[in-house]
C-alpha cells in the first residue's frame, strides 16, 4: 500500500510503503489542492530522471509494485473504516460509471488512456478494504490514493494519469541486492531446468512416478510451463506476470523418501512466500472464459485441466491463505469451483475462500473417498465431470435437513484426527487432553497475576503459527516489542543477549511466521478492536487471535455501570467472532482474587458464569506460590467442549528459555546453535542453488576442454596433435 502525497512541481504521487494494513489520512482535500499544482501526464519538458534523482525523487519502474515489506506486520484499523456504500457514494458523486462485482466494483482506469482501444473497466476496488488495482498498469494503493488522484484529475480537468507519476521510497543497498540476487537466482534455476519432452523417455518416467503423475501427459506439462531441475530432480513451475508475462518468480517442488520408506513431498518458491503472489495458469486462462475450477496445489490445476479442459489455476499459498489482491484476477468468472484437496483442511478453507470470493458463484468439492484430491483422482481414474456437477453451492440455507449434513457427519467420523485439530509439538500433554487446536473456537485462559500467563500463552500459540497457523496477537497488557522479545527468545530456544551474532540468523527466520500484531496498547474500545480483528481475518486469513487481557477492553465501555454486564457482552461479542468468521479466539481474563494456599477453579474466573459458559476451552494455569521447587506450576483444563476430557499436568518454567517445555535436543538443537537453516524450504533453495552452480561449472570445464583441444591441433594436418 502507499501513502498518498502530492508533492509539488511536476506532479507526482509518492508510494510510500505503508507499515499498517490501512492508513489514517494525513492531509485533507483541502491541504492536497493547496500543495498540489498538478497531476497529470508527464509533459516532454518535465525533468528526466536524473534531475528527479539529484532533487531526491525516486521513479518508480513501469509495470512493477513499488511496496517494501515490513520486518513484521503491524494491524491497525482506520478511525473511518471504509465501507461498500461509502465508495458507491463517493463514485456517484463524481460521476465515475462503476460494475458490481463480486468481491471488487470495477471502473474505468485513471492510469490508461481511453484512445487505447482496451476495455476501460480494469480498475478494480476491493468492497471490503477500498484498496484498489489497475490489472493493465499493475498500480495499486489505498482508497485514500485513489481519492486523492480522482479529486485532483477533477480539479485539473485531466483525462487519466501516467503510472510513471507514481513513485516510491528508494530501496536501502541491502534491500536492492537482496531483490537482484533472487532475480539472478529465479532466472539461474529456470535456464537451468528442461522441459519433460527434452528429458530421456525413462528419466521422465522416473521423475513422474516420484511425483505420482505418470496419467499427466507431457503435452499438459509443455502447456503449463512445468520443467525439470536435473541434478535434484525437482519440478519447477514458473510465475509470469505482468503485461509482458514476464518472469517474476518460480516454485520448486521436490520429492524426498524418509526412514519408513514413505515419500514425502517440499516446496520452496522464489521470491520468498510472503511476496509469491502467483495464480498458476492463469496465462491459459482467455478473456471470454467464465467459469474456473480453483485448486490448492499446481499439480491439481494439471489434474485439472487434462481430465476436463476447464480454466483452471492454483492457489499461491494452497489452502493457508488467499490473499486479496489475487481477487481482480478472479473477477471475470460467473461460476467459481472450490476443489482445494480431499481433506478436512482443505474443506474448511474451501468455506471461507469462498466469502471472499463471493457466496453466490462459488460451489465447493466436498471430499470423500469418491472425491479425493484431482492428482489422485487422475491416477485412480475416476470421471471429473460428476465430480464437479456435484459441488454443493457455497450459499446456504438458515435450515437445513441431515440429509444435507450426511457427508459431513461422516466425514467427521472418517477424518477423527483431522477434525481434532492441529496439533502441537511442544505441548503433547494437551494433544492428549484438548486433542488438537480447532478453528471456530473460544478459548478462556486465566491463572494468578505474575504466574506467567503471557509467557506460556505466547509459547502455545508460537508453536502453532510454527505449524502454519496464521496468528494475530492482541495485547494490551505489554507492548509489542516485548513481547515479540518474549517469542522470539522462546523460538531460538535461547537467550539471544548472550549470542547477539545470531540475532540476524533467528530473526530472519522469525520474520518468516506467519505472525502480526496489533497496534493497540492499554484500553481500547470494544468495536475497534473486532473491526481490525475482521479486518485482519479477510486480508490475512487469521486462524487465531489472542486478547491479553480482557480487563484492559473494558475501561471505554459505558453500556452500563454494571461492570459484570459490560464483561458479558464483551465475551458474547467474541463468541460471536469466533463462529462467524470460524477463527480460534483465545482470551487471557484474570481471575478474582483467591487466597494463596487456594488452587483457581472454574469459579474462579473474574465475573459471571458467562465466560465459562460461552467458552469451548478453559484453561487454569496453577501456581503453588508457596513452593520453592522445580514443578510448582501447572496448566489445568477444566472444561473441553470437544470430547469432555480434562486433565491437569505439570509445568517446568526454564528461564534461559522463557519456555514451559523441554527443549528440542540432539542433532535439530546442535543445527540450531551453529547456525544452520533448520526450514525445509531454505534447505530446498540451498540444494538447488548448489546444483546449479556446479552445472555451471561443469559447462565452464566442458567449454575450455573444447577451446583447448581446439587449439592443439597440428596446423599441418589438421589431426590433434595429443592423437599423433
Amino acid at each position: 500500500m502507499w501513502r498518498s502525497l502530492l508533492l509539488k512541481g511536476p506532479a507526482c504521487l509518492l508510494q510510500v510503503p505503508a507499515p499498517r494494513i490501512l492508513h489514517q489520512r494525513h492531509f485533507s482535500s483541502l491541504c492536497v489542492r493547496h500543495f498540489t499544482q498538478r497531476l497529470l501526464h508527464r509533459p516532454p519538458e518535465a525533468p528526466c530522471a536524473s534531475q528527479l534523482l539529484g532533487r531526491g525523487y525516486f521513479l518508480a519502474h513501469s509495470g512493477t509494485r513499488a511496496y517494501k515489506k515490513d520486518a513484521k506486520s503491524l494491524v491497525e484499523f482506520p478511525v473511518s473504516p471504509v465501507t461498500v456504500t461509502n465508495i458507491k457514494q463517493y463514485l456517484r458523486s463524481k460521476d465515475i460509471p462503476f460494475h458490481d462485482g463480486y468481491s471488487c466494483l470495477h471502473i474505468p482506469s485513471i492510469f490508461v488512456h481511453s484512445s487505447a482501444g482496451k476495455d476501460s473497466f480494469m480498475l478494480f476496488v476491493d468492497k471490503t478494504t477500498g484498496q484498489f488495482l489497475c490489472k493493465e498498469t499493475l498500480v495499486e494503493g489505498s482508497w485514500e490514493d485513489l481519492q486523492d488522484c480522482l479529486e485532483v484529475m477533477q480539479k485539473e480537468e485531466q483525462d487519466f494519469l501516467s503510472p510513471h507519476v507514481l513513485l516510491g521510497y528508494p530501496e536501502s543497498v541491502e534491500e536492492q541486492e537482496e531483490r537482484e540476487r533472487e532475480l539472478r537466482e529465479v532466472q539461474m534455476i529456470w535456464s537451468s531446468s528442461v522441459l519433460f519432452t527434452d528429458l530421456p523417455e525413462d528419466e521422465a518416467q522416473i521423475i513422474k512416478t516420484m511425483f505420482q503423475i505418470t496419467k499427466i501427459s507431457d503435452a499438459t506439462l509443455k502447456k503449463f510451463g512445468v520443467r525439470v531441475f536435473k541434478p535434484t530432480k525437482s519440478l519447477v513451475f514458473p510465475w509470469f506476470g505482468g503485461p509482458n508475462s514476464t518472469l517474476k518468480g518460480v516454485k520448486i517442488l521436490s520429492a524426498q523418501s524418509t526412514d519408513t520408506e514413505k515419500v514425502t513431498y517440499n516446496e520452496a518458491t522464489l521470491p520468498k512466500c510472503n511476496s509469491y503472489y502467483n495464480l498458476f495458469g492463469l496465462p491459459l486462462v482467455g478473456s471470454m472464459d467464465s467459469e474456473v475450477v480453483l485448486t490448492g496445489h499446481e499439480l491439481d490445476t494439471l489434474a485439472v485441466s487434462q481430465a476436463t479442459g476447464l480454466p483452471s489455476v492454483a492457489l499461491p499459498r494452497g489452502v493457508s491463505c488467499l490473499p486479496p489482491i489475487l481477487l481482480p484476477y478472479l473477477e471475470q468468472f460467473k461460476r467459481v469451483t472450490l476443489w482445494l484437496g480431499g481433506d478436512i483442511r482443505s474443506w474448511e478453507a474451501s468455506k471461507i475462500f469462498s466469502r471472499k470470493l463471493g457466496l453466490r458463484r462459488c460451489s465447493l468439492v466436498r471430499p470423500g473417498e469418491s472425491r479425493p484430491c484431482p492428482v489422485e483422482a487422475l491416477a485412480q481414474g475416476k470421471n471429473f465431470v460428476p465430480i464437479i456437477k456435484s459441488s454443493i453451492p457455497a450459499a446456504h440455507k438458515s435450515i437445513v435437513s441431515f440429509k444435507q449434513l450426511r457427508e459431513d457427519v461422516y466425514g467427521e467420523l472418517v477424518n477423527t484426527d483431522q477434525v481434532a485439530g492441529v496439533k502441537w509439538k511442544r505441548f503433547q500433554e494437551l494433544n492428549r487432553i484438548l486433542k488438537g487446536h480447532r478453528k471456530g473456537e473460544l478459548t478462556v485462559f486465566t491463572g494468578p497475576t505474575g504466574s506467567g500467563k503471557t509467557t506460556l500463552i505466547s509459547e502455545v500459540a508460537l508453536d502453532l503459527c510454527m505449524q502454519g497457523v496464521n496468528t494475530l496477537w492482541g495485547s494490551f497488557e505489554i507492548n509489542n516489542v516485548r513481547l515479540a522479545k518474549i517469542m522470539l527468545t522462546q523460538f531460538a530456544m535461547q537467550r539471544l543477549e548472550e549470542n547477539l551474532e545470531q540475532y540476524d540468523f533467528w530473526a530472519d527466520k522469525f520474520e518468516e511466521l506467519p505472525l502480526y500484531f496489533m497496534t493497540f496498547h492499554g484500553q481500547q474500545n470494544l468495536k475497534a478492536v473486532l473491526d481490525t480483528m475482521q479486518h485482519a481475518v479477510y486480508l490475512y486469513d487469521i486462524n487465531h487471535v489472542i486478547i491479553d487481557n480482557l480487563q484492559f477492553m473494558m475501561g471505554q465501555e459505558h453500556l452500563t455501570v454494571d461492570k459484570f454486564a459490560v464483561q458479558d457482552h464483551i465475551i458474547g461479542a467474541f463468541r460471536k467472532f469466533a463462529t462467524n468468521s470460524s477463527c480460534h479466539v483465545t482470551l487471557i481474563i484474570h481471575p478474582r482474587k483467591e487466597e494463596d494456599d487456594r488452587e483457581l477453579q472454574t469459579a474462579s474466573i473474574f465475573g459471571s458464569a458467562k465466560a465459562s459458559q460461552e467458552a469451548d476451552n478453559v484453561l487454569i494455569l496453577q501456581e503453588k506460590k508457596l513452593v520453592t521447587c522445580p514443578g510448582r506450576r501447572s496448566l489445568q483444563v477444566t472444561k473441553n467442549r470437544f470430547d469432555g476430557d480434562v486433565g491437569i499436568f505439570p509445568l517446568d518454567f526454564i528461564k534461559s528459555s522463557l519456555t514451559f517445555s523441554s527443549p528440542v535436543k540432539g542433532k535439530v538443537r546442535l543445527r540450531k546453535v551453529v547456525g544452520k537453516p533448520e526450514n525445509e524450504e531454505e534447505e530446498e533453495v540451498k540444494v538447488v542453488k548448489e546444483a546449479v552452480k556446479k552445472e555451471l561449472v561443469k559447462k565452464e570445464k566442458v567449454a575450455k576442454t573444447t577451446k583447448t583441444r581446439q587449439t592443439s591441433k597440428d596446423p599441418r594436418t589438421g589431426n590433434d596433435s595429443m592423437q599423433k
